[in-house]
Formats: C-alpha cells, sequence, structure tokens
C-alpha cells in the first residue's frame, strides 16, 4: 500500500473518530434541544416547536450580501463537488 493511501485512511479514520466525538459530545451535554419543548428527538427540528416564526428574531438573519452572490457560491460549490467526483470516479 503507498503512503498516500495510507495517510487517507488515517485522516479519513481521524475525521470519522472526530465527528463521533463531536455527535457524542452534543448528545450527552444535549445542546440544541430546548428544555421547555419535549418533542423527543424532533425536537432537533424548529419546525415541531409550536409558533416558531413568533420567536425567531428574522432581523438577525438578514442577507448580508446581493441574492446573486449567494446563487454564484452554490452554483461554484456545486461545480468544485462535481469536479472531485469526476476526479474520484476515475481514480477507480
Amino acid at each position: 500500500m503507498s503512503a498516500r493511501k495510507i495517510l487517507a485512511r488515517v485522516a479519513l479514520i481521524l475525521v470519522v473518530a472526530a465527528t463521533l466525538a463531536g455527535v457524542i459530545y452534543i448528545m450527552v451535554r444535549r445542546l440544541g434541544l430546548n428544555p421547555d419543548y419535549d418533542f423527543g428527538a424532533g425536537a432537533y427540528y424548529y419546525a415541531d416547536i409550536p409558533e416558531f416564526e413568533k420567536k425567531l428574531n428574522w432581523d438577525t438573519y438578514a442577507a448580508k450580501l446581493p441574492g446573486w452572490v449567494y446563487y454564484l457560491l452554490f452554483f461554484a460549490w456545486g461545480a468544485v463537488v462535481w469536479f472531485i467526483w469526476k476526479w474520484v470516479e476515475k481514480k477507480k
């Protein structure tokens, strides 16, 4: 096995381990849950909270850039992912 493949596997294992550690930390600390709204697992989804739209400060989440910038970033990200996908498929 080449050094690149070994390094890639080690990096993958580290990312998976860090993700699992983060998930366990969030679950143990019960981060993101609102104790006033106990809907079980669905409590993480704000759509389950009654009258959620009245509890959100909509001005806080106003776009700071023109809309076309967000569309451009979205399509650029899609292009990057597509090129990575092509590269991965070529390696097979």
